[in-house]
């Protein structure tokens, strides 16, 4: 089920009247549950035997972590809940990668093998919801924080359906506690709710899916070399789609949660206006670097060991960050070279002896700063190209017709389909650059509500105009 369907207005209308009917408070939270199973069986309801041996293999486990004294039997917890949960991830979503990367291997030193083709489905949102289990046992075995003392309450963290999909990746003190008492949205959270959905499906719908995918497709879809402009635009309007469609469910899942009383860590904080590689990663994907850098880049080592490890730490994260997106070495390199990036960035904030890369303007209001952040959005659609890009020859072939030295005389690209990326994408910049230290709902509280009203009516109008069919969020497959 997506947010972004007729399905999802009626089942969520269902669940928000049950949510505010006067049951008991342990009631509310097992409709919630059911609700959550719900959701996710929609895509493949066999999957939903793996979050739920997910959720009680670590439910036990995290206890009995938190009260094992023995270090040997604590280690040996750990292992068991690492490879449950590392276990299913590689098998169903790296498995046809590590066998094709093996017989390749086995080709390479002379060796005829060719095993059959295995036929392996990847289950919705399962890369969220191991990071989320997986944060809870490592904190367990370190005791960052108390075990869940109710396995509903586990139940409801691991799958509430407006996170189970495609995140923000939640942690049990960010969550869990909501659980215990009662939550009950109040008018208010109640209005900011249906804004930040109706603002999500306005970012998916109507400029991620209506105004850029076909663009982004088109391009990358192609078989030979394109035009500069073509290859460019192509780039820049897959940029804008992963946005606005990343952001834009994230903004559905945290208005959703709001609208029943919740509040969901935020997942992005207008990205392309980062200063610099570091800022970037604070602004893209929030949840997702918080953990990477909590939970792989300080164990790693982090900046506590001398440059040489940092540098290390550094490029590990981000490797290891790129295979989580997708099992293709493309995620990977798009991972290394965001690594590079940090390297270079590290290397002048070290010479420099600069905090952060804000340090290296005055105020974000500035030309500069604003020159920057611009230098930082164009080398971040350089790594775009490897996502998009099912192998390396379509990459470098796109990176080819970018700079001009292979391109085509042979346009791709409409007039009206250059337009509008060239419309949108500097919208987005600017709107970035304008909202970087500050929220859509602040800005929207000092308003009028004639004109807040005006507004909201042309993005439910743009909505209903635009939907077609509800196709599914792109980090759906990740």
């Amino acid at each position: 089920m997506v947010f972004n369907s007729y399905t999802f207005i009626v089942f969520f209308i269902l669940i928000f009247l049950l949510h505010n009917l006067p049951f008991s408070w342990r009631t509310k939270k097992i409709n919630l549950l059911i609700a959550s199973y719900i959701f996710y069986a929609a895509w493949n309801p066999p999957f939903i035997l793996l979050l739920w041996l997910s959720t009680v293999v670590d439910f036990f486990v995290g206890r009995a972590l938190y009260t094992q004294e023995n270090p040997h039997k604590k280690k040996l917890l750990l292992v068991i809940s690492l490879i449950g949960n590392l276990g299913m991830l590689c098998f169903f979503k790296y498995g046809t990668f590590l066998l094709e990367n093996f017989v390749s291997l086995c080709h390479l030193v002379g060796l005829n093998y060719h095993p059959a083709t295995p036929s392996i489905i990847l289950p919705a949102g399962i890369s969220f919801y191991t990071f989320t289990t997986l944060c809870y046992t490592i904190d367990m075995y370190k005791k960052r924080s108390e075990p869940v003392k109710s396995m509903l309450d586990f139940s409801l963290f691991v799958t509430f359906f407006p996170h189970l999909v495609a995140g923000p990746i939640v942690r049990p003190p960010q969550l869990v506690p909501q659980f215990e008492t009662e939550r009950r949205a109040n008018s208010k959270q109640i209005i900011d709710g249906l804004l930040l959905l109706t603002l999500g499906l306005f970012m998916k719908v109507v400029l991620a899916d209506s105004m850029l995918a076909d663009t982004a497709d088109a391009v990358f879809d192609a078989k030979e070399a394109l035009p500069m402009l073509d290859a460019w635009v192509g780039v820049f309007a897959f940029s804008g789609q992963i946005f606005l469609d990343f952001a834009g469910y994230s903004t559905c899942a945290i208005g959703v949660a709001m609208c029943l009383g919740f509040v969901l860590p935020q997942n992005f904080n207008y990205p392309y206006a980062a200063i610099g590689f570091s800022d970037f990663w604070r602004r893209w994907h929030i949840t997702l670097s918080s953990w990477l850098r909590d939970y792989l880049y300080i164990p790693l080592g982090g900046n506590r060991h001398g440059k040489a490890r940092t540098y290390f730490a550094l490029m590990m994260t981000m490797l290891l960050g790129g295979l989580w997106h997708g099992a293709n070495w493309t995620f990977v390199a798009w991972g290394g070279l965001h690594g590079i990036y940090l390297w270079v960035e590290k290397f002048f904030k070290d010479r420099k002896k600069i905090d952060n890369p804000k340090g290296i303007v005055d105020e974000n209001s500035n030309w500069v700063g604003f020159c920057y952040a611009f230098l930082t959005f164009m080398l971040v659609n350089v790594t775009w190209v490897f996502f998009r890009s099912d192998t390396f020859a379509k990459s470098w072939q796109m990176l080819q017709s970018m700079s001009g030295y292979v391109c085509s005389d042979k346009a791709l690209l409409t007039t009206l389909a250059i337009a509008k990326v060239a419309v949108i994408i500097p919208l987005i910049l600017v709107f970035h650059w304008m909202m970087r230290n500050t929220k859509v709902l602040e800005v929207a509280y000092k308003i009028s509500w004639i004109w807040l009203g005006i507004v909201w009516s042309f993005l439910l109008l743009a909505i209903i105009f635009a939907q077609e069919s509800g196709s599914s969020f792109i980090y759906f497959q990740f």
